[in-house]
């Protein structure tokens, strides 16, 4: 205890020091509204080194994520809005607090329905603390999601949440069937856009403009039926208890991998990167799909 003591104040010291007068510039002229990007940056880093096993990286960046917290909580306790101790302090007592089969002392031991054995029945109590005993009740389950998450983990969330009040698939098949059926809509979808732009194919300027209505129409159309189609996708990997955020952050990254090597396949083959040499390209991915551990 004794160690990790000394080295969370010599941590917190080197912030100090940052934001000090006579520290660093750039650190004193951030803000909490300024890092908040670096710190979805450094989170996404982190997962991204977990993901990939390497531990000394997982250090590193574990490391940079409590920078940019500890630093953010610094600069509220500058501001005189709270101190880091509160921080601390509020997330030890809520943890006692949701926590009453295990802290026999927590202020959520009224919530206990009995003998806590799986993880579900945990996060059911969870959730009765929070409502209460902490007086944090919404009008809906769904008001409780985050406004400003991403599209892909808002939807996760959502639907983890109605899942909570026993609105949810029964089984994957269901979900398998529903992805097919979504996936139909948004062909039918796709051929509605398009024969309506053969019907005003002189208007497609306008369309452009945003006057050509039924064009309009049909296009929101498709957006909505793809956005259907995600929002399935996403509850498939939710059964799989797959996150899709990180499992699309590892596609991305194998995508920028891959292309990046047909690139300099073509650059040495003297051939450009267009239509008409797919098949070349075709080959060179594959080999960069070959060639990964």
């Amino acid at each position: 205890m004794t160690e990790l003591l000394q080295s969370f104040e010599q941590f917190f010291s080197v912030i100090q020091k940052l934001r000090a007068p006579d520290g660093c510039p750039w650190d004193k002229e951030q803000t909490p509204l300024s890092i908040r990007g670096d710190l979805i940056e450094e989170t996404f880093e982190a997962i991204e080194a977990i993901t990939d096993g390497d531990i000394l990286h997982v250090k590193e960046e574990l490391g940079d994520v409590m920078l940019n917290v500890l630093m953010m909580a610094y600069m509220y306790q500058q501001q005189g809005a709270f101190s880091v101790s509160d921080v601390m302090k509020d997330v030890s007592e809520k943890l006692i607090r949701r926590h009453p089969h295990v802290f026999k002392e927590s202020e959520g031991v009224s919530q206990m329905k009995g003998q806590i054995s799986s993880s579900a029945e945990v996060l059911s109590q969870w959730d009765q603390i929070k409502r209460n005993v902490e007086g944090r009740g919404t009008e809906s389950i769904l008001d409780e999601v985050p406004k400003g998450f991403p599209p892909l983990t808002k939807a996760a969330k959502l639907q983890k949440k109605a899942s909570k009040k026993g609105f949810d698939w029964q089984n994957v098949q269901q979900i398998e069937d529903k992805l097919l059926e979504e996936l139909e809509e948004v062909r039918q979808a796709a051929k509605i856009l398009s024969a309506e732009k053969e019907k005003n194919e002189n208007q497609i300027n306008a369309f452009i403009q945003g006057s050509s209505k039924t064009i309009n129409k049909a296009q929101l159309n498709l957006e909505a039926e793809i956005g259907d189609l995600l929002f399935s996708v996403v509850n498939l990997a939710r059964r799989y208890k797959v996150d899709p955020a990180v499992a699309l952050s590892r596609t991305n990254e194998k995508f920028c991998r891959r292309f990046k090597y047909v690139e300099k396949k073509m650059a040495l083959s003297d051939l450009s990167m267009d239509s008409n040499h797919l098949q070349e390209m075709d080959i060179f991915w594959n080999e960069a799909k070959d060639i990964e551990p």
